[in-house]
């Protein structure tokens, strides 16, 4: 387990019901490239579907992680590049399902007008902090 300090509202700074304001730690660092909703061969999984695709995004993003030597628990910032701002909730459904509310890392969410392909919507990066 990281030994990442998670600061969710530094003094005088609104609280954020979804992120933390400040992550902080030592170790190596790990940058994971931008998942996108793709299966192991390749194939697109969830066309059309929010919900189907962000379950891959972070399953490809643990899988990531892994490949590293870090999880879930290492990530100090998630970066969420959505065509439609409308896929949050399942963004963070998908996410609750791997890092607890009271470990969330610091995050930033950008609508963007197009991904690599129109089918994509969403793709997700993460930093994460090794102990080390």
């Amino acid at each position: 387990m990281s030994d990442l300090t998670r600061i969710p509202a530094p003094d005088g700074v609104f609280p954020a019901a979804q992120y933390s304001h400040v992550v902080l730690g030592t170790g190596r660092l790990v940058a994971v490239s931008g998942q996108l909703p793709l299966d192991a061969d390749g194939g697109l999984v969830g066309a059309g579907d929010p919900a189907a695709q962000a379950r891959q995004v972070f399953e490809n993003l643990r899988r990531c992680l892994a490949g590293a030597g870090a999880t879930f628990d290492d990530v100090l910032r998630l970066t969420y590049f959505v065509t439609d701002m409308a896929h949050l909730p399942a963004i963070r459904a998908a996410r609750a399902a791997h890092i607890p509310d009271d470990q969330l890392p610091a995050a930033s969410a950008v609508q963007v007008a197009a991904l690599v392909r129109p089918e994509f919507l969403m793709e997700i990066e993460a930093l994460a902090v090794v102990p080390g």
